[in-house]
């Protein structure tokens, strides 16, 4: 119970307490607390400067003890019968967002069976789907952390070398395969300068969010050999503009789907269980075309972590490591593009009439995410939502 008159259907409810960082007209930016809605400020609400830096990072290098105290004390004001905190809550229709944390590193992984699955068999067809490796250890590649954006920044269509199979030479110009990848973000806290074992993977991750990891598949396809991913996704990644703690997804956390392949022992994490429940929804330009499930993802994020340091790469506060692009086993279950359109050969056809292969300019893509609250609610991690503009 809270004093709050909180919408019913929210999903920013006192379960739920996600962090940002807003402004308000000309002020500087500080920290916020998501609630119904409305935000609460936070510098002004605990007179801590850490919250007025404009980032979330300062608060978030403090680690898991000072996340725990803060989460108790919001709770305790929004839970208890003194409301002082009200003359500190903004509407939320009255900021304006930012990104929320300074991106230090920004790592992708490719860790839905039924994603590589899929474009095994469109790539590789009379192969097997899987690489041999895939089962073995998760995939990932090491992105731009200067490109992360936070929602509503418009992407410009990317640029560069692009080459068709039938093409004698490479041609330069707009990608013409522009795409989306929709993913759930984990935000590092606390640094390590070392291995993170699976079961230390709540001492360092701060909480999550929701990614676009946009993909120009054109310029992808002719550069990824044999040095993976450049061109083809540096130019955006979009974030949604809230992180939701760890601590408000213990309703959500649920066992990874079952393995047929024994994993190394730093990638054991049958005792972590941290499978997580979340349903994404994919919107073009107004209309939902997909409903990718998280549950099913195959490689979990303390696996991620344990293998993206157990060659002694560190962490650092502000680190970013996404799932890579979530998918399920049905047809509207596909978290991009390529999938959902097969390559073009069954074009998505939208209310309208128009049918959509790979974006078009002036297309909106809005990817959001709940999950189950610890009242038997639904909690929002918000959404993540851009416009393509023309290349330049």
């Amino acid at each position: 119970m809270t004093w709050l008159d909180l919408p019913a259907d929210t999903g920013f409810g006192v379960t739920n307490l996600p962090y940002g960082v807003f402004s308000v007209g000309g002020d500087r930016p500080r920290t916020g607390v998501a609630i119904g809605d409305f935000v609460l400020d936070l510098a002004a609400a605990t007179g801590d400067p850490v919250h007025a830096t404009g980032s979330l990072n300062a608060f978030l290098a403090r680690g898991p003890a000072a996340w725990s105290a803060l989460r108790d004390r919001l709770t305790g004001w929004f839970t208890g019968t003194d409301d002082t905190v009200a003359a500190h809550l903004v509407p939320r229709a009255d900021v304006r967002l930012h990104l929320p944390f300074a991106v230090a590193d920004y790592v992708d992984f490719y860790s839905s069976q039924h994603h590589a699955s899929n474009l095994g068999a469109l790539f590789r067809p009379g192969s097997p789907p899987l690489t041999p490796n895939w089962k073995h250890l998760p995939i990932g590649y090491h992105g731009r952390a200067g490109t992360v954006q936070v929602s509503g920044v418009p992407v410009v269509r990317p640029s560069g070398q692009r080459k068709a199979p039938a093409d004698p030479v490479p041609t330069f110009g707009p990608s013409g395969r522009l795409d989306i990848e929709a993913e759930v973000g984990f935000v590092v806290g606390a640094p390590a300068s070392g291995p993170v074992a699976v079961g230390d993977f709540a001492a360092h991750v701060f909480g999550v969010c929701v990614v676009n990891d946009w993909s120009a598949r054109d310029l992808q396809a002719w550069e990824y050999v044999p040095l993976g991913p450049f061109l083809g996704k540096s130019f955006a990644t979009s974030v949604s503009p809230w992180v939701v703690p760890l601590a408000a997804l213990e309703a959500a956390r649920v066992d990874p789907p079952a393995r047929d392949v024994e994993v190394l022992p730093y990638l054991d994490d049958t005792k972590a269980r941290w499978g997580l429940d979340l349903r994404l929804t994919v919107s073009l330009n107004g209309v939902e075309v997909s409903n990718p499930p998280f549950r099913h993802l195959y490689w979990t994020a303390p696996q991620q972590l344990a293998h993206l340091t157990v060659n002694g790469a560190t962490l650092r506060t502000g680190d970013l490591f996404a799932s890579g692009t979530v998918s399920g086993a049905e047809p509207d279950e596909r978290g991009s593009l390529l999938e959902l359109a097969w390559n073009g050969e069954t074009p998505l056809r939208l209310p309208d009439g128009s049918t959509r292969t790979f974006l078009e300019d002036g297309d909106t893509v809005t990817i959001s995410a709940t999950a189950p609250a610890i009242d038997g609610t639904r909690l929002s991690l918000g959404e993540v939502t851009a416009t393509i503009e023309p290349a330049r």
